[in-house]
């Protein structure tokens, strides 16, 4: 994958279990979120092939493509919510464009999602009237409204202070057993990573490509080269 000239990553192979929390983590600018957006159809490999849900959404048009993608929730690293709307419309959104439910039964999904992420409280509530954290958590609500069987999280700890990070974690940990969801999260917050992460893949910018596979407690434990070793153990040299 790369643009114009510059190869961004190259022989990035790896697969993703039903169920698990899969994490795509690494140094800045080493691709994660590229990666992410290779995932879920924004942009398209310039070599290989990106299949999800049996599908691959580089190459699916029309109907297939429009399957496929409301099949995938994303919440992105700000939230990405609409300001002028309440949380109870935002998460109401996916439900008024891709289903032909019924206002009141949109209305009642939604409350239901914003219960599942504890803001059953703030449903009328606008983004600008929340915190940060609350905003990760409507974010994560809107993704899960149509039930899509995964989830992809851009950067869902980023700027958040360590108490709002740890119920994030716990959040992300309880969707994943109680609902059976596959999570795929772009993160470098070294303690996330820890506490949620069933699985991951490293990236490197210098390498162009993944540096490591497996549980990141084994790669913090035994890393296998200096560069997982720095990153696991936070060593400068």
């Amino acid at each position: 994958m790369g643009f114009g000239e510059r190869v961004l990553f190259r022989d990035v192979n790896f697969e993703v279990n039903r169920g698990e929390v899969f994490v795509i983590l690494g140094g800045s600018g080493c691709g994660k979120s590229t990666l992410l957006k290779l995932m879920i159809g924004l942009y398209r490999p310039t070599k290989g092939h990106v299949t999800i849900l049996g599908g691959d959404l580089a190459e699916a048009e029309g109907a297939a493509r429009r399957n496929l993608l409301t099949r995938l929730g994303v919440m992105w690293q700000s939230g990405a919510l609409f300001g002028s709307m309440t949380l109870l419309e935002n998460v109401m959104l996916p439900l008024e464009a891709h289903t032909d439910l019924p206002h009141e039964a949109r209305e009642a999904v939604a409350r239901v999602k914003l219960g599942l992420v504890g803001l059953s409280d703030a449903a009328s509530r606008l983004p600008a009237e929340i915190s940060g954290g609350m905003a990760k958590r409507a974010g994560i609500a809107r993704a899960m409204a149509l039930d899509p069987p995964i989830l992809f999280l851009d950067e869902p700890s980023a700027g958040l202070d360590p108490v709002t990070s740890a119920g994030l974690d716990e959040l992300i940990k309880d969707l994943a057993r109680d609902l059976g969801t596959t999570f795929v999260v772009v993160t470098h917050e070294l303690q996330s990573i820890l506490a949620i992460g069933d699985r991951c893949i490293m990236l490197d910018k210098e390498a162009q490509g993944m540096i490591a596979e497996g549980d990141p407690r084994a790669l913090r434990d035994d890393p296998p080269n200096d560069t997982v070793r720095k990153f696991f153990r936070r060593e400068t040299h």
